[in-house]
């Protein structure tokens, strides 16, 4: 617990996790071995192209060792270990490998370890780890599940990727965000872990926009609905939130219609890649995508429900 530690991309997950490594893990208040005077000294390095996300981190630290790193070269050549969480595959790539500028590839040392905590598609997640490991930087695919509230408490589901010794050193840093960390098998079998995740996800919130509509056409009150299904087999966390969302008519993200949508995106590509038919996920997928047309993309899930509301001229509350 003694390696400099930094993180990219403090949006609606990353900021809180960031937030949760910096007050749990005692190794930041100790300094990392083998710095240098005036180098990271035991500090959580963050970054995002947005400086007021991270100014505000360190602004809000309660005394907690946090620093804004500069650049991402910054924040490279002073870290072991680097934690991401970004909000497409393309940037993704770009912030390890490089596109209009160059990225954590020529700045990581040899026997660093990468982690994406990010939703990316499989060919970017191999494509990434092949590229590393020439130069001997071990990555780790470690996408995680509970949404904004989970990385809030610190309770997120992890479920990892790689090699079995990188994954055991990441472990520790990992726990400190989250509830559950379970190592996959090799590089790409987190993602494939979140891809199945996904897919279920997404079907659920369809099916539960889709009933309550149901059942309001039938006449039913639909809170007196939530009641009646939570504690059966309907019951799961995905109908609380999507319940919730559909009676407060607030639909805050946490996460969000486009990101669902591109989440099952990645599903239907790996699906696709392994000649697997997954016929209900591409019908979600559609659904999602709808909803996305009709501008309700930056809501969060249960936002598709609006579809059903429109059509049927009525609201689910």
């Amino acid at each position: 617990m003694d390696k400099t530690v930094g993180f990219i991309g403090l949006g609606v997950m990353g900021y809180p996790m960031a937030r949760n490594l910096a007050e749990k893990l005692p190794g930041l208040a100790d300094g990392a071995a083998g710095q240098q005077p005036g180098e990271a000294e035991g500090e959580l390095l963050v970054y995002d192209l947005d400086r007021a996300r991270a100014g505000a981190l360190t602004a809000n630290s309660g005394g907690l060792k946090i620093k804004a790193a500069k650049d991402i070269a910054e924040l490279g050549r002073l870290s072991d270990i680097v934690f991401l969480s970004l909000p497409t595959s393309l940037a993704v790539k770009e912030v390890i490998l490089g596109g209009p500028n160059p990225g954590l590839l020529d700045y990581l040392k040899p026997g660093s370890i990468a982690a994406d905590t990010s939703t990316t598609d499989m060919e970017t997640t191999k494509t990434i780890a092949l590229e590393l490991e020439k130069k001997q930087i071990d990555f780790i695919d470690s996408p995680v599940s509970g949404g904004e509230k989970a990385a809030q408490e610190g309770s997120l589901s992890f479920m990892a990727g790689g090699k079995k010794e990188a994954f055991e050193t990441l472990k520790p840093y990992c726990q400190t965000m989250a509830a559950s960390v379970v190592y996959m098998g090799g590089a790409g079998s987190g993602q494939a872990a979140k891809a199945v995740n996904q897919m279920i996800v997404g079907a659920a919130f369809a099916v539960i926009a889709e009933s309550f509509s149901l059942g309001v056409a039938s006449g039913l009150d639909p809170k007196l609905l939530y009641e009646a299904i939570r504690g059966g087999w309907a019951g799961s966390k995905v109908l609380d939130t999507a319940a919730q969302d559909m009676f407060s008519r607030s639909f805050k993200p946490g996460g969000t219609v486009d990101i669902h949508w591109k989440d099952l995106g990645c599903a239907l590509s790996l699906a696709k890649d392994r000649d697997t038919p997954v016929p209900v996920t591409a019908l979600v997928h559609e659904i999602f995508k709808a909803a996305r047309a009709k501008g309700e993309g930056k809501k969060s899930q249960p936002a598709v429900v609006r579809l059903w509301e429109d059509l049927l001229d009525m609201e689910v509350k």
